[in-house]
């Protein structure tokens, strides 16, 4: 049996190739109507994000699989034959499964670290069992990278840095507060770093959102998707008293908050801590309000300047969880090659146990009336000595399992003990 892996992503493939072949499966019904459709795939697993289309598969005929995905792949209609020749990639066992590893880890994602992929394969994954594509080989494949994704998440500090602006904006956050829950959320404008900032902080079990926009009826929308409240900029000096958090970004072009309107606010506050953040270009907020007590104000600059920290650090973590994912890459080989040979030692393991019994019952009918207990004695003496005859061969078929031509060995042991008397009973050497 094959592990095969197909698809494109972000490295590999333009967004508009990855938003057309999103398109071809608009519901996993009809996806898997198709995957399990085909003689040459006995398991599948399929998998959408913007930044990747891959599908997962078991089959004896890899080469085949991995045609009939592509054909798949080709069915959109925008889609010209060579639109595939430098994006459509295949991986086969081993480099199929640490990919696969490597996408439920995070670490094959456009921002490394990222938390969502691993839902999206879990999501996925719901979808083929409920379509009955998997079976013993992916179920085992699937679990064991979530169990990879856990360890990396715990043991390395892969997702602890900041690498996107919007991020930054709330890391520098809970450095001043600690805790960002029940804070106040004051939002100037709304650019899309802001509402993506927005989302973490709230992630973050920030409290009340307040929107103030120049056009009120998209700072109402923006509002009601975060459950909060829309204001007019009128409005904006009295907020100010009420917010933990001000994040600007309007592009406006001119200063919209002076130095001295924040120091009237402070009073007013009695000097509570107020953090603002300014994303926008050119600025909104007043540098010179930086100088005021208990006031931090951070622009795109110094926001950047923690995100290209961020990376640094996590490619340094990424190195860890490689190595992570590379051992456990070789343990799941490892039970998968036992597997291949399983039936093999099941059936020696048979043969030697009905040679055994067979050549004891005969024994035993030779012998003078014997008692219980020299009878189980000598059923001890026989089993032991089976399992030391057989033990050699089985832990060869176990552990050593990187010849070149894996199935001409496995052939090579079924026809030394004679597992498959009907194949060989024309063999004129067999005698």
């Amino acid at each position: 049996m094959n592990l095969l892996l197909c698809g494109v992503n972000h490295k590999t493939a333009p967004v508009a190739l990855r938003e057309k072949l999103a398109g071809l499966i608009p519901d996993a019904a009809h996806a898997y109507d198709h995957l399990k459709s085909w003689p040459e795939v006995s398991e599948s697993l399929l998998y959408t994000t913007c930044n990747r289309v891959e599908v997962m598969c078991v089959s004896e005929a890899p080469d085949e699989a991995a045609a009939r995905v592509r054909e798949f792949f080709a069915r959109h209609p925008e889609i010209a034959p060579g639109d595939l020749d430098e994006s459509f990639y295949v991986h086969r066992d081993r480099e199929a499964v640490q990919h696969f590893f490597r996408v439920a880890a995070s670490l094959d994602s456009m921002v490394v670290g990222e938390p969502q992929i691993l839902g999206q394969v879990k999501q996925a994954y719901r979808e083929a069992t409920a379509h009955h594509a998997t079976g013993p080989i992916l179920n085992r494949l699937v679990h064991k990278a979530f169990s990879v994704a856990k360890r990396v998440r715990g043991e390395t500090g892969i997702g602890d840095h900041a690498v996107s602006v919007s991020y930054a904006a709330v890391a520098m956050a809970k450095k001043i507060f600690g805790d960002l829950a029940g804070k106040n959320i004051l939002l100037l404008g709304a650019g899309e770093m802001a509402e993506l900032a927005l989302e973490h902080l709230k992630g973050q079990g920030a409290g009340k959102i307040t929107v103030a926009n120049r056009t009120l009826a998209r700072g109402v929308a923006l509002a009601r998707r975060f459950h909060g409240e829309a204001v007019s900029l009128e409005e904006l000096p009295e907020q100010l008293l009420f917010a933990d958090i001000l994040i600007s970004s309007t592009g406006a072009g001119d200063i919209l908050i002076t130095r001295d309107q924040i120091k009237t606010v402070m009073r007013r506050r009695k000097q509570r801590p107020l953090f603002l953040i300014d994303i926008a270009v050119p600025r909104d907020l007043d540098p010179a309000i930086n100088d005021l007590d208990n006031v931090y104000l951070y622009n795109i600059d110094d926001l950047n300047e923690v995100v290209q920290q961020g990376w640094q650090r996590r490619r340094h973590e990424a190195t860890k969880a490689e190595r992570l994912v590379a051992a456990e890459t070789l343990k799941f080989l490892h039970w998968l090659e036992t597997l291949e040979v399983f039936p093999t030692i099941i059936a020696l393991k048979d043969k030697a146990e009905a040679i055994c019994r067979a050549e004891l019952k005969k024994t035993l009918n030779q012998l003078a009336p014997i008692t219980p207990e020299q009878r189980q004695a000598l059923e001890v003496l026989t089993a032991s000595v089976t399992q030391k005859l057989l033990h050699d061969p089985i832990i060869f078929l176990k552990r050593n399992r990187r010849p070149r031509n894996p199935h001409q060995e496995l052939d090579l042991v079924r026809r030394l003990f004679n597992l498959d008397p009907d194949r060989n009973s024309g063999d004129p050497e067999k005698d």
